[in-house]
């Protein structure tokens, strides 16, 4: 049994759907073009970063590429018990969990990207990274700040805040003398997972209001309370609460209840991989970023 991970947007670069083009995974790309009316294929393959990285095509095309690479872990014999995403993974868990279908998955992706974007471009926010700082460090760095907040606690030693850009900007230019070691700003594009998403909450609101949760197939461990739920309309409460909330996803991790079998990273790069490796130095990870990468399944029954 293995334990599905599903990345957000921050993971995706250009041309990585490119090495799953001949999978039959990628089938599940071109049906998410079909839903949404979006060449998702194309923003996988061909397109140039800036627009790549726009908030509702980083979504659309993160989501697209780990939902199928996750069939194809699930063709190459694994089994997954419990399935947990960063951010926007946590739809593609849920679709991974079937407690989303696919096209309402896909729908709800498409809305939540452009709510952001939208929401993005009423004020100027930003997120950062601050490294190599505990959690009390970061609180009382924090204090001279009203207006930014943590929006990840990703492992010991990262956690990325946001809100305001000018505000972000005093908070860089004071790291020394607040006792910060690292400050890094991150390329996003806007304050995601803080008050400034409210009117994109609102929006998403909207879409999640006749949205059928079903029981599923596995539990879900939840980015705002890093607990495991399975189907049911709970999720339409945590879906929301995560638009404008922190992403716990150190606690997520320590909250596994069977760590035994392997974690693995549908998706593209090795962020989650390198997150669960600090988390737990024991855990054993594989992260899937092309084809051939499946091969490392194999030595896993189940």
């Amino acid at each position: 049994m293995a334990i599905a991970l599903f990345p957000g947007q921050g993971s995706l670069k250009p041309g990585m759907g490119t090495p799953w083009v001949e999978h039959d995974a990628f089938a599940v790309v071109d049906e998410i073009s079909e839903i949404t009316g979006v060449d998702v294929r194309h923003l996988l393959t061909d397109a140039p970063r800036d627009e790549l990285i726009r908030t509702d095509n980083a979504q659309l095309a993160t989501f697209a590429l780990s939902t199928g690479i996750a069939q194809a872990a699930r063709r190459a014999g694994t089994t997954f018990d419990t399935a947990i995403g960063h951010s926007l993974g946590e739809y593609s868990a849920l679709v991974c969990a079937s407690i989303l279908t696919l096209p309402v998955g896909a729908a709800l992706v498409l809305e939540r990207g452009r709510a952001m974007a939208e929401a993005a471009g009423l004020v100027a926010g930003s997120m950062v990274a601050i490294l190599g700082s505990d959690a009390a460090d970061v609180s009382t760095a924090l204090q001279g700040f009203p207006d930014v907040v943590v929006a990840n606690r990703n492992a010991p030693g990262q956690i990325v805040v946001a809100g305001p850009l000018d505000q972000l900007e005093q908070l860089q230019a004071a790291a020394r003398e607040l006792g910060l070691r690292r400050v890094i700003a991150l390329e996003v594009g806007g304050a995601f997972h803080s008050p400034l998403m409210v009117p994109a909450r609102r929006r998403l609101d909207a879409a999640l209001a006749d949205v059928v949760f079903e029981e599923g197939t596995m539990p879900v461990i939840a980015n705002v309370d890093g607990t495991a739920h399975r189907g049911g309309p709970v999720w339409r409460e945590l879906l929301s609460t995560q638009l404008t909330g922190s992403v716990e996803f150190e606690a997520s991790i320590a909250n596994v209840p069977d760590r035994r079998g392997p974690f693995v990273e549908c998706g593209p790069g090795g962020v989650l991989g390198g997150l669960v490796s600090r988390i737990d130095k024991a855990a054993t990870v594989i992260s899937l970023s092309s084809p051939e990468d499946l091969a490392g399944l194999e030595a896993f029954d189940g």
